[in-house]
């Protein structure tokens, strides 16, 4: 009867010590993410992804959810290079989740980053009237620099099991 009332303690005292805390992420709660590269429309297609991080700890009752350097993905979900007679180049990042340290992702909404070169035909067209040539200047690129910030917004209440 002792070794039984023994085993069962110690099963109790292991279960304590080896219990993770559950806390709850909540909708609406904003992420810093930054770019980890700079992105350019000419040198990515739809469909590629690309790399932020998590600035800062995202905190939750004093307990440390989400650490900074997470890594989170986004999908270029519009890349067009600037083209001739001044048109500007657009590209769009969607980055939709984060994974955590467990497997787990944690959803966004409504997460997007666009970019827009500078467009140039009303200038190209008025300038081809006297010089035709000049009608091969293409619009400025559209680029997201590396280190460039976006706040993502938590989807959904989100359980998150910490030590």
């Amino acid at each position: 009867m002792k070794k039984l009332t023994l085993l069962l303690l110690m099963m109790i005292v292991s279960s304590a010590i080896c219990a993770q805390k559950q806390v709850v992420l909540k909708a609406g709660t904003i992420i810093p993410l930054a770019a980890s590269q700079t992105v350019k429309a000419a040198d990515v297609s739809e469909g590629d992804m690309v790399n932020f991080y998590v600035l800062r700890d995202v905190n939750v009752d004093g307990v440390c959810v989400i650490p900074k350097g997470t890594l989170a993905k986004g999908k270029v979900t519009q890349a067009r290079k600037s083209s001739v007679a001044g048109t500007k180049g657009r590209l769009t990042i969607e980055i939709s989740s984060l994974l955590q340290d467990n497997g787990e992702p944690i959803y966004f909404s409504n997460t997007v980053a666009r970019f827009y070169g500078k467009n140039r035909t009303p200038g190209v067209v008025v300038a081809t009237v006297f010089v035709w040539p000049l009608i091969f200047i293409p619009g400025s690129k559209a680029v997201m620099p590396e280190g460039y910030e976006v706040h993502a917004t938590v989807a959904a209440n989100t359980t998150i099991s910490v030590k």
